[in-house]
């Protein structure tokens, strides 16, 4: 739960502050109908970390789901699909210093 709450009539009286304040101090702010919350004011800083944490996520539930759908960890070496497409030389021979 978030410390500072504001009903829908007080932030909008105090909008301008508010909004300063969430941008100053990077606090978010409960607002509340009828004493519910029903949404949170936060600054840009926190709104981007929240949608970089949420592709993230994204990203990894979709990669789990890749893995499981095509059943990566049951793979032979001779079943990989990528195999063609992989240079399969050793590399280059890196010589080191003496």
């Amino acid at each position: 739960m978030l410390d500072k709450m504001y009903s829908i009539a007080e932030a909008r009286d105090q909008f301008a502050t508010l909004i300063r304040n969430v941008e100053q101090k990077d606090q978010p702010i409960q607002v509340t109908r009828r004493g519910k919350p029903v949404a949170v004011i936060l600054s840009n800083t926190n709104y981007e970390r929240l949608m970089m944490l949420q592709s993230e996520q994204n990203f990894w539930q979709s990669y789990q789901s890749w893995r499981t759908e095509w059943q990566i960890d049951s793979w032979e070496d001779n079943d990989d699909p990528f195999v063609d497409l992989r240079d399969q030389s050793p590399g280059r021979t890196v010589s080191l210093p003496a």
